[in-house]
């Protein structure tokens, strides 16, 4: 089962800054885990598109109320729910920030579940 695991910043991280994000991509990627996985630039050379009423309408950079932005992801592959878990608690970015762990859409069903 595939999960994608957003990367994000936080307003309160923990003190605890003793992980290593290389070791965890290492360990991860040693158990064929980690699909893919990527930091992303800053949030302010983001584009956000969108049309409505047939007109394209962009914005530059995250909206100046946002404290918590997407800094990268990573597709996991795990036997289910909970090893995705272990896997997120063991990122250094359960500390510093947080982790969002959502389930690819299995593509035979058309409804969410």
């Amino acid at each position: 089962m595939k999960f994608m695991m957003l990367v994000c910043s936080d307003s309160e991280p923990d003190e605890d800054r003793s992980d290593n994000i290389e070791q965890w991509v290492a360990d991860v990627d040693s158990r064929g885990q980690r699909v893919l996985g990527s930091a992303l630039a800053a949030p302010e050379s983001a584009t956000t598109v969108r049309v409505r009423k047939g007109e394209l309408l962009l914005s530059d950079g995250p909206f100046t109320e946002t404290k918590e932005v997407i800094v990268g992801f990573d597709v996991l592959e795990c036997a289910h729910l909970d090893e995705a878990i272990e896997i997120a608690r063991a990122h250094p970015m359960a500390r510093l920030g947080q982790l969002e762990l959502r389930p690819f859409r299995d593509p035979d069903h058309t409804t969410d579940e």
